[in-house]
């Protein structure tokens, strides 16, 4: 009993320690816990102070922070593409705004009921589009809100939408309708326009639909000078929190004065289109120069395209033609992709197989574009004739080989190598004595082909070489054809390629060269780079750029230029070039007559350099007739009346003045050309040279007369060219 009396004791002070010790821990914990949640809540009044304290401080910055994450309005401002100016500041290419209309359909369809139909009415009523059209495109895109539907609508018709916009919905606001016109807006951009249409196409050139881009002309040359630089609108907040709106103006492209005079052009096209019309040719040129400068004045050929819409050939080519010039060119792409490999070459019953009809389509309109763009005063090539004999001359005259006393026997030909090579005089038994301006007068062959066998190769080559022949001008235009491999060096030239260059035959020219290098002997010796670009304006018309004329090099002296001035005015007086007179005025050239090839199909380029006046040349006047569509081409009249009615026209607008009175001159003895006789055959020509009976006339109307029964006359090969008339085309 009393060791159970201890036992119990024992247990029940063990269990009243335990339990004192749970009372003990209890308190502790509700003391620390009390301790730590005063920490917290004053940590949590401390934090909650500091972030007041933050936000009141700060709240503009935090404020810029969040709302600077929100989307503002901001557009690209379109730059202006420069415009191209005539010499007189006449407009031949400008921009102007136009609109796209943009469709809003998801704000159109937010509200379908009221804005719908009142919508797509409005737009059939202003614009004529079609209803059922515009209403399946917005049904059938409601979550889109940027669709463009119709892009260049002028300024008027932008307008009249937004007066029928607004005068409908304030009448149906006042009617209590709820129908109302939204979610059409308009988006501004630029258009090229070309004011004169054809004018001067080939030289002014086209650029892209977003005026990016040039392609052609000056257009392409000057590309970086007309396009700017895009400006943009946007928005930010400042120190304030109130949006500012930042406009970075767009930069507009620079404006391009040209040369070219818009009034020469426009007579040089007259003229041109009155031959083309009839009889017609292969190819007309033109090129009119400030011979003293190198500036040309106005430049054409038979080719013309309306430049606001140059991919339109429809009125021009059948489809027909256009597949046939598709087939031509799919048969030579696939022959130039495949024979290097393998050999092979497709035949035209080939060619639909491998390729679509949509695929020939295209390759003919390459074909036809390229044609319709092509500038043939710089990008052909052809054989000059006569007109280049004075370079046979100038160069002999100054290696003093020749004087202008020395006298040559012209028997009607010249033997070289294996050919006997005619003169213009050949069926009369020759010219007989001439001197060396009457060898230009009466346009001997003979006498020129003596005066190069005099001269030499070496020396030869290196004049033609001086006066650009072989070489580009460095015209600033795109497209200058590269005749390298068309004329004649010191290492290729024989015998009978130097008496037959001579007199222009056998190498091939561009009608810019040859005007350049005609410029430079008639303007005392100055060899100018020629150039259709004379100054470059900004757009608040400030010269950011002038287009220096660029001396070249020198080529004869001032006696020798001065002699060949004389010897070509005498050319008109008197001799080949009687059809290119203009009376009351000193008009001084050379005519010219070459035979193409392959020889024996008997086609010429006939042509005519001249410029007034011949004692101070002010203008130059260069005319290229290839292959005119006529019964008898050999006549170089035909360029020479060309080349009459042209100065005509443009020597008074030039202030140029007559030499004699005109009442004086018409009953003188200048022989005149009637305007319209030359233009419609042979009635009317003057002869050349001056026959000895009305029987012989027929055989001296060319200045290149070319015996049909002797085919060995020229030879048939170009340096270095295939057998081609015009190795450039």
């Amino acid at each position: 009993m009393r060791t159970s009396q201890k036992t119990n004791p024992g247990s029940r002070v063990s269990r009243n320690r335990g339990s004192g010790k749970r009372r003990v821990l209890k308190r502790y914990m509700q003391e620390k816990l009390a301790v730590t949640v005063i920490v917290i809540t004053l940590a949590l009044f401390a934090l909650i102070y500091v972030l007041y304290s933050i936000v009141t401080v700060n709240e503009d910055k935090y404020n810029q922070i969040v709302l600077s994450q929100q989307e503002y309005d901001s557009r690209v401002i379109l730059y202006r593409r420069g415009d191209i100016v005539d010499r007189n500041g006449t407009y031949l290419a400008t921009t102007e705004k136009v609109y796209t209309l943009i469709i809003d359909p998801k704000q159109i369809m937010s509200e379908e009921e009221k804005y719908l139909e009142a919508t797509v009415s409005a737009l059939v009523n202003v614009f004529g589009y079609e209803g059922g059209e515009i209403r399946t495109l917005i049904t059938e895109n409601p979550g889109r809100q940027y669709v463009r539907y119709a892009r260049q609508l002028s300024y008027d018709q932008k307008q009249e939408f937004e007066d029928y916009q607004e005068t409908v919905n304030k009448e149906n606001a006042k009617s209590d309708s709820k129908a109302r016109i939204k979610g059409v807006w308009f988006e501004e951009e630029y258009k090229r326009i070309y004011p004169y249409d054809t004018l001067a196409c080939n030289v002014i050139g086209f650029a892209t639909s977003d005026g990016g881009t040039g392609n052609g002309g000056i257009e392409q040359s000057y590309n970086d000078d007309l396009i700017g630089t895009n400006g943009r609108e946007y928005g930010y907040l400042n120190d304030d929190s109130t949006l500012e709106r930042v406009i970075k103006p767009a930069i507009n492209g620079n404006t391009v004065v040209s040369t070219i005079d818009v009034n020469i052009q426009n007579v040089v096209e007259k003229r041109i289109e009155e031959w083309q019309s009839d009889p017609g040719a292969d190819h007309v040129g033109v090129v009119v120069m400030n011979p003293n400068n190198g500036e040309v004045l106005a430049m054409a050929d038979g080719g013309r395209f309306n430049l606001n819409n140059p991919r339109e050939v429809s009125e021009r080519y059948t489809n027909e033609e256009i597949r046939r010039f598709g087939l031509k060119e799919a048969m030579d792409t696939y022959n130039r992709q495949h024979r290097a490999t393998d050999g092979s070459t497709i035949t035209e019953e080939q060619v639909t197989a491998h390729y679509t009809e949509e695929e020939i389509h295209s390759f003919g309109l390459q074909v036809v574009w390229n044609q319709e763009w092509r500038n043939y005063c710089i990008s052909d090539t052809y054989e000059p004739g006569s007109p280049s004999k004075i370079f046979t001359v100038a160069a002999a005259m100054e290696e003093g080989i020749i004087s202008s006393e020395d006298i040559f026997y012209c028997d009607g030909y010249q033997e070289v190598g294996d050919h006997k090579i005619k003169c213009t005089a050949y069926n009369k038994g020759g010219h007989q004595n001439v001197n060396v301006a009457e060898s230009l007068i009466v346009s001997c062959n003979d006498a020129m082909m003596q005066i190069a066998a005099k001269t030499g190769v070496t020396r030869f080559t290196k004049y033609m070489d001086m006066f650009g022949f072989g070489k580009r001008t460095g015209i600033d235009l795109p497209g200058e054809a590269d005749t390298k491999g068309l004329i004649y060096t010191a290492q290729n030239m024989g015998p009978t390629d130097l008496a037959t260059s001579s007199f222009g035959q056998t190498y091939n020219c561009s009608m810019i060269q040859m005007a350049a290098a005609y410029s430079s002997v008639i303007n005392g010796g100055s060899y100018y780079e020629p150039h259709v670009v004379k100054q470059i304006l900004n757009d608040q018309g400030s010269v950011v750029k002038k287009v220096e004329p660029k001396l070249v090099r020198e080529t004869v002296s001032e006696s020798t230029s001065n002699f060949i001035c004389n010897a070509l005015l005498r050319t008109v007086d008197e001799g080949t070039g009687k059809a290119a007179a203009v009376v009351g005025y000193d008009i001084a050239g050379k005519t010219g007559t070459a035979q193409k090839i392959p020889r024996h199909e008997k086609n010429y380029v006939v042509s005519f350099c001249g410029f007034a006046p011949a004692n101070d040349p002010q203008v130059l006047v260069y005319v290229v007739i290839d292959v005119p569509h006529v019964a008898e081409q050999a006549h170089s009249s035909y360029a020479s009346s060309v080349f009459q009615k042209i100065m005509s026209d443009i020597l008074p607008y030039l202030n140029v003045f007559p030499a004699v009175d005109f009442a004086a001159e018409q009953g003188g003895a200048l022989e005149q050309l009637p305007a319209e006789e030359g233009i419609a055959g042979n009635a009317g020509i003057v002869p050349e040279t001056e026959p000895e009976t009305e029987a012989e006339t027929r055989v001296y109307e060319t200045d290149e007369y070319i015996d049909s029964q002797d085919e060995s006359n020229l030879p048939e090969r170009l340096p270095e060219t295939s057998e081609e008339g015009s190795a450039a085309e």
